[in-house]
């Protein structure tokens, strides 16, 4: 697809496409350009022809420019719709907040928060807040929106700003004025009031339930240094029942872990550690917190009983990251406070900023003894956090309550959620609003023009004279219904049962006992319409399991085994043969041949630790050949990359009773690095300090110990992207090992020259195969016809009505011919493949390779392209041996950066730098971050039913891009973007990226970015603006080291950059709460780490693969069901109503009701509740299966197809059509005397019999029309809910029909015994009534059958399908719908990929 470039870089990032139209770019007047120009062909036999296309062409230029210019003008408005609630905002904020309310914000404080380090003393004396003059903040957080006094007020005017409650509400008391309301005075009013009581205790529910969740918080227990003994309460915080197992924090605090108090004293003078709740925490206090304690306020460290006392802190529920940090306390105080002695005697001050919600930076001091030192994040934990692996910690106080980190990324303006469907519903309701007033109107113009023709000249209505008040407002009240009252009752009744019909099984996860929780059902149909999945990586994509699989060492790649069941391996073996690619493949022949290796059957099919020359290569044969050959060139190298793996972490062993090694660590990854080497016979034993000590397997089998001097430990940053350790060698040798990011080692090689050469091959050939790969995707994609500006695609079978076999023959053709054209790609890319390829298999030891390092270079940058590719985290190992002169060196220059004032960190890199050069290459490792099961099948599905899903995270980049690569978020033929600050000016990067995408050269494109460039990006309004419009373009968005308010911030600028979409937010944890109230369909993930996210979320959730059927299949239903309902009921509403408007021209305009008012009040309550009912609750269009299968079907809800202006347009017309019919039926009854002649006592042509027959008809139409012509889903329940409603219309006319005589007196309806004796006793009323359904049904059906046969939908089709009993699947393959098939092999072909540099 060609684009018309600006004349410069700028231009093409202003003047880019649209952003209004999903993000397909579009090519206005390209094709009409191309016809203009054949119009100045001179004149030739067939110019007619020529002119025709010519004239189209205008027509299309003409329709093109009026699009642009359509587009242009919503964006001024939308803009201007910004402008506007931006100064709302501010003058809200100034007049009502800070003006009225006095509650002005907090200036900062002028050098930071001072804070005394004095034991114990604000127990007594709580400390000042010199911004305010005031306390602190208090500890108590509060996540309720309302209290006691403010929840009538609020939800009163929540309720009645609603347009429709608003609305009946001035209908209620107009209906209380005298005489001139005909249908009573509470006939609006009294369900009015029940229905919004109804909402509001609803509301106030949900509000305790929200107020009781926090309460666990605030009164959850900590232990708190009181040297005064102001506290003599030690209570025991119960956890509330009244919300149920479901929405307790699982396991908050292991069994036997509870903390008890501290005897009184450890010398017996009354000084004690007390037991407080949290929200008695006061800034400088200090607590004391245990393993697995959660931590109630921001802390500084001043003790850890780890080593080198340093803490491990789990921030999972703050960041979302799985990796432990390690804090360490000032090393001013660190040994100072172990002790309540030594605590009362360590007095200073700490000087801190001011709260704010930056996660990632910290600014401080602390002062003591006349010494000062600064104050960072490493010293500092965060509410929210968790201690693991450290048996205790004291920390200071120093933030608290909704000043908190925690509290401050949280989202604290919580706007109540609507549908979208409510957006459309309340124009409708609006345009319907015009509708009544143009009628009574019209209404109120007849009777001035019957008063002039006929009241004026009838004494006997001259002398009772209409005010004109009572005329238009009478009328009003008459037919006031139109807008129905029951669209917004009985649809929360609806919702209610819909919430419980989701209770679905396939949504049930078996291992943790969680079914689907439903928390709100506000916002059930928006399921059915989402654009936009923002999820969060850690415990929603993953199940944070790091496995060690992979590594490479001497140019061979190995594949790990020990840790697999047989049925992974053989998957894994079978895997690699079905991508073309060979994973450590060893013949059994040359393993029997070389290595002698036994094989075996193990008698458990699965078992772990199989000996894989069984199936083919894996750790296990290289450890027998490191056995049989110990001197060769591959054994020395793979021995020294094994003992890289044991010495370069900052693993723990733990050694439980039993004689078992556990191993705690900061991050996963080197767990599942420890392990490895404990599996390859490098067992780490033992920890001391500075000392690691080993039992190492020796090659003729005896196992040794082995003590490995620790020197000095650099440890990892995000800046670094690597640690290092310097050991000394049990032979006294100093060694550095490092290890990281591969880019990042690779430029400290010895031959750090060759290897960028050699990786630049590798890179070029990666490059190529991305090519080949990229061009198929393109192909594929002009092969399909592409979706329109709103993302609609045609029908999957064929255009409008032609339905011929011929045609399905023909598409079936043109997809073998796509699929051919795929295989004939593959094979090209494979023969690519090939020539790339040398003859020797991986898994195959040749030594000539290992001893030549141009070789290992080549293999080893190859397989780590493979590693990548297959979303594998890759760790480069380097070694270096140093004399102990250049340690002693290098060791003083590191002592004084570590001990530095000024610019400490910065000082300890370039130190670091200083010995982290000339490394010999070691190898590299794969650590696989195990998905949650289905979870890149999930993405394809979505993928497919056109919603974009983008991964925000706080963990680093490699990681995330890793990941993305499993979860197929990032195709093999990806073009990834990075938009980093740190390299690049953003604003150029975009429009470089913008320049690609307009090109249409790109098959799939996928944005990075990063926490710290996506602050810039917020903080200036042209970039985000230039930022949100690439955005809403790019196929996926991957956002790494994001804090929760920059996930939220995300969320809420695609709502305004795209306000017509609807979003979607998938979390786990507490950092995702923000990101999850800021969209419009909020989803929790019970995860591991409790129900942060579950118990704010809208809906809840066990495994991200639910998603799936959440929305593809329930979502689907829901929107369906809603469409109809909403539409039904105006419909029913416009019938009932419109006949009484059409009424009034015969009783002189003078608001006289053709129904009798017991009918008119129980026409919505009884007779027609119960089809709008259960079609809102029993309509299914398609089978589970078929949506599944099918999700292309899930664009019905995104393209608004359910209801929209022309689908309202027709059912009004056809309402119109049904009472116009009706009409005409019940005066041609009621005018010609068809019911009888004058002169039988039988007959009866009053008001009552005709709006009797009227009602029958509607009724009988109303039921029929919606449970039988228009729900699919005919089951049992809705018949018979048919036949009652009907029944009940019977039943109601012989019950008023027996009703004393009383009732009739002084009222134009006789009542009294007509239905039985009179007009009902007829047979020729029941053959007009007969006639009148019959004539009315007639029409509905054959417009229904019209619909199907000349204009049917794709689900039309797919019910077709369904009902002859069609194999979904195989129509699904013979007609090419899964795109993605193709796709999804090859985002798993390993030798079609392409590495960011530095992926880890």
């Amino acid at each position: 697809m060609s684009t018309h470039r600006g004349t410069s870089t700028g231009a093409a990032a202003v003047d880019s496409p649209n952003r209004y139209r999903d993000g397909i770019l579009g090519d206005y007047g390209n094709g009409a350009g191309k016809e203009r120009g054949s119009s100045y062909q001179p004149y030739e036999a067939g110019s007619d022809r020529r002119i025709g296309h010519t004239l189209r062409g205008s027509f299309g230029l003409l329709l093109d420019t009026s699009r642009v210019r359509l587009d242009r003008n919503l964006r001024r408005v939308r803009e201007w719709q910004l402008r506007m609630e931006r100064s709302s905002d501010h003058y809200y904020q100034k007049w009502i907040i800070e003006g009225l309310l006095r509650q002005k914000p907090l200036p900062p404080s002028k050098d930071g928060r001072h804070i005394p380090l004095n034991p114990g003393a604000v127990r007594t004396e709580p400390l000042i807040d010199e911004r305010s003059g005031k306390h602190y903040a208090s500890n108590s957080i509060r996540s309720n929106r309302y209290t006691v006094l403010s929840f009538l007020p609020k939800q009163l005017f929540f309720q009645f700003g609603r347009l429709a409650n608003f609305y009946f509400l001035i209908i209620g008391i107009l209906q209380q004025i005298s005489n001139w309301s005909p249908t009573g005075r509470f006939t609006t009013l009294g369900p009015l009031i029940a229905f919004v009581a109804l909402i509001m205790a609803k509301e106030g529910w949900d509000d305790y339930r929200r107020y009781l969740l926090d309460r666990e918080d605030n009164l959850a227990l900590v232990s708190v240094l009181d040297l005064g003994e102001t506290s003599d309460e030690k209570p025991t915080a119960r956890p509330s029942t009244l919300l149920g197992r479901r929405f307790r924090e699982k396991n908050p605090q292991p069994e036997g872990e509870r903390i008890d108090p501290e005897p009184e004293s450890e010398e017996g003078h009354g000084k004690r550690w007390a037991r407080i709740k949290w929200r008695d925490i006061r800034v400088g206090d200090i607590i004391r917190l245990e393993r697995n304690e959660r931590v109630p306020a921001d802390i500084v460290l001043l003790h850890a009983t780890g080593a080198h006392s340093v803490a491990y802190i789990d921030t999972m529920a703050l960041d979302g990251e799985t990796n432990l940090k390690s804090k360490q306390p000032s090393t001013l105080v660190a040994n100072r406070c172990d002790t309540i002695s030594k605590l009362e005697k360590c007095l200073g001050e700490l000087v801190c900023e001011d709260p704010n919600p930056n996660l990632y930076l910290f600014e401080g001091s602390i002062t003591t003894d006349g010494e000062t030192m600064p104050l960072t994040a490493n010293e500092v934990v965060f509410r929210g956090s968790t201690i693991r692996n450290t048996s205790e910690t004291i920390g200071v106080v120093i933030n608290t309550g909704e000043e908190c980190k925690i509290r401050m990324n949280a989202n604290q303006y919580v706007h109540t959620k609507s549908p979208k469907v409510n957006r459309f519903t309340n124009r409708i309701v609006i345009s319907l609003v015009f509708i009544l007033l143009a009628i009574t109107a019209g209404i109120s113009g007849g009777y001035v023009l019957w008063q002039r023709e006929y009241e004026s000249k009838n004494p006997f209505l001259a002398l009772a004279p209409v005010s004109a008040g009572a005329i238009i407002f009478g009328t009003v009240i008459l037919i006031n219904a139109l807008i129905p009252l029951s669209l917004y009752i009985v649809i929360e009744f609806v919702k209610v049962f819909q919430a419980y019909h989701m209770n679905d099984i396939e949504m049930y996860d078996p291992e943790t006992d969680t079914p689907v929780s439903i928390n709100t059902n506000t916002i059930l149909e928006d399921l059915g319409q989402v654009n936009y999945i923002f999820s969060d990586k850690t415990g929603t994509l993953t199940e944070n399991n790091m496995q060690f699989r992979k590594l490479s060492v001497g140019g061979t790649s190995w594949l790990h085994t020990m840790n697999m069941t047989r049925g992974d391996v053989e998957g894994k073996m079978q895997e690699s043969k079905e991508k073309g690619a060979s994973i450590d493949l060893m013949t059994m022949d040359h393993l029997g041949a070389n290595t002698g290796v036994s094989t075996t059957t193990d008698s458990d099919p699965e078992s772990t630790g199989l000996s894989i020359s069984q199936l083919g290569s894996g750790t296990e044969s290289m450890l027998e050949y490191i056995r049989r050959s110990p001197d060769s060139n591959f054994s020395t190298k793979a021995r020294q990359f094994l003992l890289c793996i044991a010495l370069c972490h900052t693993c723990l062993p733990e050694t439980s009773e039993d004689g078992k090694i556990t191993f705690q660590a900061a991050s996963p990854d080197e767990v599942a690095l420890v392990q490895a080497a404990q599996d390859m016979g490098y067992l780490l034993i033992d920890r001391p300090a500075q000392s690691i000590k080993l039992r190492v397997s020796r090659p003729s089998g005896e196992q040794v110990m082995e003590t490995y001097d620790v020197l000095k430990v650099i440890e990892f940053s995000s800046n670094r992207k690597r640690m290092s350790i310097v050991v000394r060698m049990p032979d006294a040798r100093i060694c550095v090992i490092c290890k990281g990011a591969d880019n990042v080692i690779m430029g400290r090689l010895r031959l750090s020259d060759l290897a960028a050469k050699t990786a630049g091959e590798v890179d070029r050939k990666a490059r190529e195969r991305h090519s080949m790969e990229a061009e198929k995707a393109i192909r594929r994609k002009s092969m399909t016809t592409p979706r329109n500006s709103h993302g609609r695609r045609p029908s999957f079978f064929r255009s409008r009505s032609v339905r011929s076999s011929k045609d399905l023959r023909r598409s079936s053709r043109i997809s073998r011919q796509g699929d051919d054209e795929a295989l004939s790609l593959r094979d090209e890319r494979l023969d690519l493949a090939d020539e790339d390829s040398d003859k020797d298999s991986d898994g195959v030891i040749d030594e000539s390779i290992a001893a030549d390092e141009a070789r290992v270079f080549e293999k080893c940058f190859k397989h780590i392209d493979e590693y990548a590719t297959e979303g594998l985290r890759i760790l480069l190992y380097g070694y270096r041996y140093i004399s102990e002169k250049e340690y002693e060196t290098w060791n003083t220059v590191f002592k004084s950066a570590t001990t530095s004032l000024v610019d400490r960190q910065e000082r300890i890199e370039k130190a670091a730098e200083a010995i982290e050069k000339d490394f010999e290459l070691a190898g590299a490792s794969a650590i696989e971050d195990k998905l949650q099961v289905g979870v890149p099948e999930t993405i394809d599905k979505l993928r497919r039913a056109n919603i974009k899903v983008w991964m925000l995270t706080g963990d680093k980049r490699e990681t995330a891009i890793n990941i993305a690569r499993s979860a197929n978020l990032a195709k093999s033929f990806s073009e990834i973007y990075l938009l980093d600050a740190t390299v690049a000016d953003p604003l150029d990067t975009m429009r470089r990226i913008f320049l690609d995408i307009e090109q249409g050269t790109v098959s799939h494109s996928v944005l990075v970015i990063d926490g710290y460039t996506l602050s810039l990006v917020e903080s200036d309004e042209m970039l985000s603006s230039i930022f949100f419009e690439l955005a809403v373009r790019i196929d996926s968005v991957i956002c790494c080291r994001a804090s929760p308010s920059q996930k939220a911030n995300l969320v809420k600028g695609i709502r305004d950059a795209n306000p017509s979409c609807v979003t979607l937010a998938i979390g786990d944890g507490a950092n995702d709460i923000a990101m999850i109230q800021a969209s419009h369909v909020g989803i929790g993930i019970s995860g591991r780490e409790g129900l942060q996210a579950a118990r704010v979320a809208d809906y809840a959730i066990a495994q991200f693969r639910f998603l799936q059927r959440l929305l593809l299949v329930h979502g689907h239903w829901l929107y369906l069901r809603t469409s109809k309902y909403i539409l039904c009921t105006f419909w029913k509403e416009w019938v009932f109503y419109i006949i009484q408007a059409q009424y009034q021209g015969f009783t002189g305009y003078s608001g006289t009701s053709l129904y009798q008012s017991w009918s008119l009040t129980a026409y919505n309550a009884i007779f027609t509740s119960l089809p709008i009912f259960f079609l809102g609750l029993c309509e299914q269009d398609l089978s589970p299966e078929t949506l599944l299968a099918v999700p292309e079907l899930y664009t019905f809800g995104q393209r608004d197809e359910g209801i929209n202006l022309k689908k309202c347009v027709s059912w009004l017309l056809m309402g119109t059509v049904d009472t116009i019919v009706i009409f005409v039926v019940v005066w041609t009854e009621f005018k010609f005397n068809l019911t009888g002649s004058p002169d039988s006592p039988s007959h009866d042509n009053s008001l009552f019999p005709m709006g009797t027959l009227a009602l029958t008809i509607v009724i009988v139409l109303i039921n029929v029309k919606i449970l039988i012509l228009e729900m699919h889903n005919k089951t049992w329940l809705p018949l018979t809910a048919c036949a009652l409603s009907i029944s009940l219309w019977f039943f109601f006319s012989l019950t008023i029909d027996a009703l004393p005589r009383r009732y009739s007196i002084d009222s134009a309806y006789s009542v009294y015994h007509s239905f039985t004796t009179t007009f009902g006793d007829t047979l020729a009323w029941w053959a007009v009534a007969i006639i009148g359904i019959l004539l009315v049904l007639g029409a509905n059906l054959a417009v229904t059958a019209l619909q199907r046969v000349f204009f049917p939908t794709d689900r039309n089709l797919w019910q077709e399908i369904e009902k002859s009993g069609g194999d979904v699947d195989g129509i699904v393959g013979e007609y090419g719908l899964e795109e993605t098939r193709g796709e999804s092999g090859g985002d798993r072909d390993r030798n079609h990929s392409v590495r960011i540099p530095g992926a880890v």
